[in-house]
């Protein structure tokens, strides 16, 4: 990943907010009990939010948005991760067919959850023990959840250069729900299934990609890192 002069001081754009307003907004300094309440629930808030859109669309969606949104996604995906092309920190097209034949573990990444610490840290030491080996770890911020990824790209750039050091590649600011879900994340849904549904829960939830560009495994936001090394592991020795 390209880098920039990194700085240890990332100030937020949401760092003038006033007391009643930050107060209003969900928290993730208790990433637990977040992640519980939002998993709890359909209708409950926190999941909501998670959903707050470009579109000002608050609330979750009807049964039958979600089944025709399913639809929508199935019918707008390709075949496979590699017919993306994706945008990077930096706004450059990418094409995720240069990751053939490579592991990658996809995960929408936030600067200010109480989970950005443990999950930048792990990441950069799985990164930096299998990157060799064929693993590639792919980045998306999203500011969707409790609005947690504030800044402008070049302050996320900077903000996992200076603190985490990752070195793994960052991407465009995307919605990884509702209808300006990036393509390649409606791809990453409707193929993975599973009990984590149509909708990404919180921040850090990880798809795991096999050589093949076949989603084979779908972690809950909560599941650190290094629970996924074993099958990051497997992945790469095949």
């Amino acid at each position: 990943m390209a880098s920039i002069p990194c700085s240890s001081n990332f100030t937020s754009p949401l760092s003038d907010f006033s007391k009643s307003n930050r107060t209003q907004q969900p928290s993730c300094l208790s990433a637990t009990t977040c992640i519980k309440s939002l998993l709890g629930s359909s209708n409950s808030g926190v999941f909501q939010l998670g959903f707050a859109l470009k579109a000002g669309i608050v609330s979750g969606f009807s049964s039958n948005s979600r089944s025709q949104f399913r639809v929508f996604a199935a019918a707008a995906t390709g075949k496979s991760i590699y017919d993306f092309t994706v945008k990077d920190i930096d706004r450059k097209d990418v094409s995720l067919s240069q990751y053939k034949g490579k592991v990658l573990l996809i995960v929408n990444v936030a600067s200010q959850c109480g989970l950005t610490t443990s999950n930048y840290s792990e990441l950069s030491q799985i990164y930096n023990k299998y990157k060799d080996q064929g693993l590639e770890i792919l980045a998306f911020p999203c500011n969707q959840f409790g609005f947690q990824e504030p800044g402008s790209n070049a302050q996320i750039k900077e903000f996992a250069c200076s603190r985490f050091k990752a070195e793994f590649p960052i991407f465009d600011k995307v919605d990884v729900n509702g209808p300006f879900t990036a393509p390649v994340y409606q791809f990453l849904k409707s193929t993975s299934g599973g009990l984590l549904g149509d909708l990404v829960k919180w921040n850090f939830e990880k798809f795991l990609v096999d050589k093949n560009g076949k989603v084979v495994e779908r972690y809950l936001p909560t599941t650190s890192p290094n629970e996924i090394e074993k099958d990051i592991r497997k992945l790469v020795a095949a």
